[in-house]
């Protein structure tokens, strides 16, 4: 089977590998994209997966807070230029504005129209990309951070066992802390609990074939894949990751220490990480 030079070069910068392996890999998988990046994993020639990916196109990453709800969206532009633009920054303001005020789920005639009449000043196409709405109860709240000029943008969501707590300095503080974490470290899910079983299956199929190829009796391969599984879940779950601050320490250990100090229970429950052009 034929393989394109432009499918390789797209494996191999989804992958970090080299072109060979990734021609290779495609004529393998008979030119099949993703199972191409799985051989290639599994034998351990692909770059750690990144979950930012490569970026598709530039633009800049929105927040707004407010009691209650919270929104993160990203609005898409050609240029860089445009995308430090103040007219730009107004438009991406002004949507979340919309997006709060309708609890909207998907783009509205209304969001069109108002990022079209920035397009005919900026003369540039632009687009609201993606957005989600996040919703807090009585004793949760919201942290948000931006990095940089708008390419990452986390919004964080904390429960406190007494309201009162939400204005904890040592709360607040911690609230902002996890939150420049995330931007940070960017972790794929808050727990293992909360990661797709699917996903969890795929790994321990590539770890395993990784550890095959040790040639090591089947109870200990059976080790060598949990120990890599272990290892994977602690780097890409926020609560068992090292804390920004101090990586001896674990994120779920750092809340738990906060909690005390506050002297109420506090809780991660939530949050979103965006970042420009990353693969969705």
């Amino acid at each position: 089977m034929e393989i394109k030079a432009t499918e390789v070069k797209k494996l191999r910068d989804k992958t970090g590998a080299g072109m060979m392996e990734c021609k290779k890999a495609l004529q393998e998988a008979n030119g099949d994209f993703v199972q191409a990046e799985k051989i290639l994993k599994e034998l351990g020639l692909a770059a750690a997966a990144k979950r930012a990916g490569r970026a598709t196109n530039e633009g800049r990453i929105f927040t707004k807070l407010e009691t209650g709800k919270a929104v993160c969206l990203e609005l898409s532009c050609e240029t860089d230029f445009v995308a430090k633009n103040a007219d730009f920054i107004k438009l991406g303001d002004a949507l979340a504005d919309q997006i709060l005020s309708q609890n909207a789920d998907a783009v509205t005639k209304e969001m069109e129209a108002t990022v079209a009449d920035t397009i005919g000043k900026i003369k540039e196409n632009i687009t609201l990309r993606r957005f989600k709405i996040m919703q807090a109860g009585a004793n949760e709240f919201f942290s948000d951070y931006i990095h940089g000029e708008g390419k990452i943008g986390v919004i964080v969501k904390l429960s406190v066992g007494a309201p009162e707590a939400r204005d904890n300095p040592a709360v607040r503080d911690l609230a902002f802390n996890l939150a420049l974490h995330i931007a940070a470290f960017a972790p794929l899910a808050l727990s293992e609990e909360k990661i797709d079983p699917a996903y969890i299956k795929d790994q321990e199929e590539i770890f395993r074939k990784q550890a095959e190829q040790l040639g090591k009796p089947a109870n200990v391969l059976e080790g060598i894949v949990k120990g890599k599984l272990k290892k994977h879940f602690a780097e890409i779950c926020l609560l068992d990751q090292g804390f920004v601050k101090d990586e001896k320490i674990s994120v779920r250990k750092m809340v738990e220490e906060v909690g005390k100090q506050a002297g109420t229970p506090v809780t991660v429950t939530d949050f979103l990480y965006f970042r420009v052009g990353e693969e969705i």
